[in-house]
């Protein structure tokens, strides 16, 4: 009778640790980030670390990362399987491809997107010529000016309501970021909601070497989400770089800032497994 009950004892333990092994393996959710990681070395760090802490994050959190620079994925087969698209760098250029991710936004897809991929400026290599992404979907219209250079600076959090940011700190200190100003006032845009801004007691931001790369008043969203989406901007991506010195390594990191990882990974959770938040 004793090795009956050892027995069954063995076998239900064996089937626990199955079911465990099997629940582990089954991902919650899928990423798919896109890159290009061609110019600005600043930017090319910031894909290579992300490509790195991402899959790492993964592993911890239970998703699925992959990650691409070929933009021809773009289209609605590939994207099947993943439930957030993620821009580390760059947009898509070709009208296709812009055609795909609209349709999937409209699907209901997740989105995260970092830094230069909203900057668009005419004449440029990157001309404002996609105006549902710029001015309807992110909402900011074209790159204004930026800081430089990059410098920590302190974020405020303006809604503590939504997934991405109920977990954060009313202040935290950003890792080192080339800041960016926008055309339009994202202020004025019932469709947006503004996540997190610069601090005032971040003025003056930036170090020049010319006046106007240094900020010293003004109101600068950094983190923010469309309300007809699921989508979340955030301005960090561009890591400083030893240009001066010519030997272009890397002296600054965007990641591996507890604050600010913790609001990425809250952000990416909501997108892979969350409901759209349409209202404050």
């Amino acid at each position: 009778m004793k090795n009956f009950k050892l027995k069954l004892l063995t076998v239900a333990l064996l089937c626990l640790c199955v079911n465990i092994a099997f629940s582990q393996s089954k991902t919650r959710f899928n990423v798919i980030a896109f890159y290009t990681a061609k110019s600005d070395q600043a930017h090319i760090s910031f894909v290579h670390e992300a490509n790195k802490w991402f899959p790492q994050m993964a592993k911890k959190l239970n998703f699925g990362y992959d990650s691409t620079n070929n933009w021809s994925n773009l289209n609605e087969k590939f994207l099947k399987k993943y439930q957030v698209i993620v821009f580390l760098d760059t947009r898509p250029e070709d009208p296709a491809q812009r055609a795909a991710f609209k349709k999937y936004m409209d699907s209901g897809g997740g989105w995260m997107g970092f830094h230069f991929s909203a900057f668009a400026l005419t004449p440029s290599d990157f001309n404002q010529d996609w105006d549902w992404y710029h001015n309807e979907f992110l909402g900011s219209g074209q790159y204004g000016s930026n800081t430089w250079r990059p410098t920590s600076a302190f974020l405020r959090v303006e809604d503590r309501k939504h997934p991405a940011t109920k977990n954060m700190p009313k202040l935290f200190k950003a890792s080192p970021n080339e800041w960016y100003r926008w055309e339009k006032d994202l202020r004025k845009n019932p469709n947006i909601r503004i996540l997190a801004s610069i601090d005032s007691s971040s003025f003056p931001l930036g170090t020049g070497p010319k006046q106007h790369e240094i900020w010293h008043s003004g109101y600068y969203p950094v983190v923010w989400t469309n309300v007809n989406y699921k989508m979340i901007y955030f301005n960090m991506g561009h890591n400083d770089i030893d240009y001066e010195g010519k030997t272009n390594k890397d002296l600054s990191h965007t990641l591996n800032n507890p604050e600010e990882d913790k609001l990425i990974l809250d952000a990416l959770q909501w997108l892979g497994t969350g409901k759209r938040v349409s209202k404050k």
